[in-house]
């Protein structure tokens, strides 16, 4: 079961246990939906909590649903069930409550968090908009422009900020959020504090400065994107619908829309290329080296020491009998009587005639790194990867040639109007030879790397999507 309920004295406790994030898969919603029954029906207990079990709250979706048509009970009707509970409902959160995770804290009646949680409706970043009353509550909290500024930018919040703003009501040192929602909670019926129902608060009041501000901005910085605007329809909504049921149901035509609209698959094309492109395919059991000496000088050398301690890895500046891998400057020597695997460091659009067997490409952006494997074990090239992934880096892996430099010379080689189909050009060229383990990491290295439109999914998406249309 993916959903626990048990009484703490007069304190019913619901329970989500959905390692690793919590994420709202249908065994999440149902489970909810029946523990909160179970706790309503509970004559014993006098006041509910929701919390998570592991490192954080409700992380959002269940990614593995995404595409798949959706199951009742939908995310909004849970939160509608939520909402009107009749005990008072207390939301206890940790790590992070994000998107439809802090959908479900807004349908609470009381949300207490520990230090260090993070809240945010970051669903902008795939397309989309929050379709679970995300657009309806936080403005009836916050206000109409922080609202706007919060979810077009779909940043993350510190429980500070949080506290300040009136998303939460309380910051709780507590060990656990156990311990902090049963102190909440028995607060709250001791009369000491006062739970709040978000939607029937007040409609919010209306700013059209806020909304004409934030349209002239996204107008400024991304015309091109269609959910942006969509948000800005749904947050007004809050404040122009004729009550909060209408506003949830214009947040629901307008989420549905940003569901049809193709930016919203292009954005999570990549959302998912961005999961695993440090993985080497077939090398199932891979450990990192934790012995590295880094030879010579380089910029990214001092990103890596800064990680190295948390990372549990021992940096040297010159290879001995201990290191296991070497990471090897542009202008350092090559000694080819090294006895431990060696990485030549590339930037972009260079070339070193190095005859090392793995090479590093470094985006001049710094964002992103490609590990290409010329003539390396797969084995070895999977423990680099894990390694420099280990230090922070956003690592892509390849083979024979790089992906970076290929899309970098044919964007170099184009004029400014056909950059774009000449790295679509240049993706399909890459995937025939195959040098991408995936096809989706080319879309990721020219997104991140090399400015492609993101709502675009990337070039490679694109080449396909022509092709399927021809």
């Amino acid at each position: 079961m993916s959903v626990h309920y048990q009484r703490h004295g007069d304190v019913g406790v619901i329970k989500i246990a959905n390692p690793p994030v919590n994420a709202l898969s249908h065994a999440v919603r149902s489970g909810l939906l029946n523990a909160l029954e179970e706790g309503i029906a509970d004559t014993q207990a006098k006041a509910l909590v929701v919390l998570a079990d592991g490192r954080t709250f409700i992380a959002g979706a269940d990614i593995r649903e995404f595409g798949k048509p959706p199951k009742a009970p939908l995310l909004p009707d849970v939160i509608t069930q939520l909402e009107a509970c009749p005990k008072p409902l207390i939301a206890a959160l940790h790590g992070t409550a994000l998107g439809g995770g802090l959908e479900v804290a807004l349908g609470c009646h009381y949300r207490v968090a520990l230090t260090g949680t993070r809240v945010g409706l970051p669903e902008v970043k795939l397309g989309l908009l929050p379709g679970a009353g995300g657009t309806q509550r936080l403005p009836r909290l916050v206000g109409v422009e922080r609202a706007l500024e919060m979810i077009t930018s779909g940043r993350f919040v510190t429980a500070e900020e949080a506290l300040e703003a009136g998303i939460i009501d309380a910051i709780s040192s507590a060990a656990t959020p156990l311990e902090a929602g049963l102190a909440a909670a028995k607060e709250v019926l001791k009369g000491n504090q006062t739970p709040r129902i978000t939607g029937k608060l007040t409609a919010p009041t209306a700013n059209p400065q806020a909304i004409a501000s934030t349209l002239t901005r996204l107008n400024q910085e991304s015309p091109e994107l269609f959910s942006p605007f969509r948000i800005v329809e749904a947050v007004e909504a809050s404040v122009m619908a004729e009550s909060f049921q209408d506003g949830l149901r214009r947040e629901r035509e307008l989420f549905l829309a940003c569901m049809d609209s193709p930016q919203r698959a292009g954005l999570i094309h990549l959302f998912f290329a961005a999961r695993s492109p440090h993985v080497v395919p077939e090398v199932e059991h891979a450990d990192v080296f934790k012995q590295v000496a880094l030879i010579g000088e380089d910029p990214l050398f001092e990103r890596l020491q800064k990680a190295a301690k948390m990372a549990g890895i021992t940096l040297t500046s010159a290879p001995d009998s201990a290191s296991e891998l070497c990471l090897l400057a542009p202008n350092a020597p090559r000694d080819s009587g090294m006895a431990c695997p060696a990485i030549a460091l590339e930037n972009i659009g260079t070339s070193s005639e190095s005859d090392t067997a793995l090479t590093l490409i470094v985006a001049e952006n710094g964002t992103m790194v490609e590990l290409v494997n010329h003539s390396g074990e797969a084995l070895t090239q999977q423990r680099a990867a894990l390694t420099l992934k280990a230090l922070r880096l956003s690592v892509v892996v390849s083979q024979q040639q790089s992906l970076l430099n290929t899309l970098h010379a044919a964007s170099q080689q184009a004029s400014a109007s056909e950059r774009q189909s000449a790295l679509e050009k240049a993706s399909r060229s890459i995937a025939e030879q195959g040098f991408c383990y995936r096809e989706s990491d080319i879309d990721l290295l020219a997104v991140e790397a090399l400015g492609y439109p993101r709502h675009l999914g990337g070039p490679h998406r694109q080449a396909t999507l022509k092709d399927t249309h021809l």
